[in-house]
């Protein structure tokens, strides 16, 4: 059994290792958080992994090896094997599937070397390109966005030399991907989590061996990548993982959502609402909306407590290339926008220019520290 979280330190080559074994029934190893590996574990738990913890307190969510291979042997019949980059940390879901992938299709992946960055990746990109064998990774939005924005051809091939690069973790923004498309580039949108061994569903429709419903408006996801549970955690379990009147047991996801004609779509979280007004607000939904004009396209839409209204939602960005244009006219181009597909009451009340955002090992934002910041600047 491997205990993952962010500050685990066995090397990538250890923890294949670690991988190899708990897929062949070997002897649990124990490190990290866990220490020594306790008697109340499950049996056939591989893995352990600290979720992320971005809006909530972060988990420990219990994967067997069973679940970890099906998750792998689903994406290679969707998009096929091959040779992988290592460009996320192992101890997140999709750094840790990129290295199960690998074992099973009996190729060793390449690393980044030191920081992720558009040299890093070229050059780890073009220790593979002499090889005849298929080239994939896997991103977040952030990794993504950081590529599209490099100037010089040399980033442009090396995007182009994927047959897929998944995209997930986090929504998409639009305008990446119609950037991504205009280069050339492979896209494959991912829809998943931990609980579910990683992306289930790529570009809105599961993979063969899950399935998804949506119950009262929430999204549940069933299939053979579904997690144990929490680790010491029954209460929990037992309330995210639920079983249907035919004995199915179903992931509730905590995303609203429809399923329409087979395709997945996801709304947002069900939990990143504000009430303004006395009326709910999918902070998501407002997100989405913005990060489609230009110059906004990496924000962050936080919610924060208002005098007048409750609450409020805040459109948080980095410097750069929303300097290019007034921050008014920005902030009322974002308003615009959300009043006519929301609606007056779900307008962004500011617009909070930062050097840096803050994000978390995984690449995703790290919402709780972007809310403080925004509550302090008031």
């Amino acid at each position: 059994m491997v205990a993952l979280g962010s500050g685990d330190s066995l090397s990538t080559a250890e923890l294949r290792e670690a991988l190899s074994r708990a897929f062949d029934g070997g002897p649990a190893l124990g490190f990290g958080m866990l220490g020594e590996t306790p008697e109340w574990v499950p049996a056939g738990t591989a893995v352990v992994i600290a979720t992320s913890g971005s809006s909530g307190i972060p988990k420990r969510v219990a994967l067997s090896g069973v679940a970890l291979r099906a998750s792998a042997e689903a994406t290679a019949g969707r998009i096929g094997s091959g040779r992988w980059l290592l460009a996320l940390p192992t101890g997140y879901v999709a750094g840790l599937q990129v290295l199960v992938r690998s074992i099973l299709a009996g190729t060793e992946p390449v690393e980044i070397e030191g920081r992720f960055s558009p040299e890093s990746f070229v050059a780890a990109t073009r220790r593979m390109i002499s090889e005849d064998v298929p080239r994939l990774t896997s991103l977040v939005p952030a990794q993504l966005s950081t590529l599209l924005a490099a100037e010089g051809r040399s980033v442009r091939e090396a995007l182009r030399a994927y047959q897929a690069i998944l995209v997930g973790g986090q929504a998409l923004p639009e305008p990446l991907r119609e950037r991504a498309a205009d280069l050339g580039v492979r896209l494959v949108r991912t829809y998943g989590s931990s609980e579910t061994s990683g992306g289930c569903v790529y570009d809105g429709i599961p993979l063969d061996t899950a399935a998804v419903r949506a119950v009262d408006g929430e999204l549940r996801i069933a299939g053979p990548m579904l997690a144990d549970g929490y680790l010491g955690d029954e209460t929990l379990s037992s309330r995210v993982f639920v079983r249907d009147e035919h004995g199915i047991r179903w992931y509730r996801t905590g995303d609203l959502g429809v399923v329409d004609d087979g395709i997945v779509r996801v709304h947002g979280r069900a939990d990143n609402v504000i009430v303004s007004g006395g009326i709910n607000i999918s902070l998501d939904r407002v997100e989405r909306i913005v990060r489609r004009i230009p110059g906004l396209t990496g924000a962050v839409v936080v919610g924060i407590d208002d005098d007048r209204w409750g609450e409020a939602s805040v459109i948080v960005v980095e410097r750069g290339e929303a300097l290019r244009r007034s921050e008014i006219e920005q902030l009322e181009q974002a308003r615009a926008a959300v009043a006519a597909e929301v609606g007056r009451h779900a307008r962004p009340a500011r617009l909070v220019l930062v050097d840096e955002l803050a994000i978390l090992a995984s690449g995703k934002p790290d919402r709780e520290s972007i809310r403080r910041l925004a509550a302090e600047l008031r």
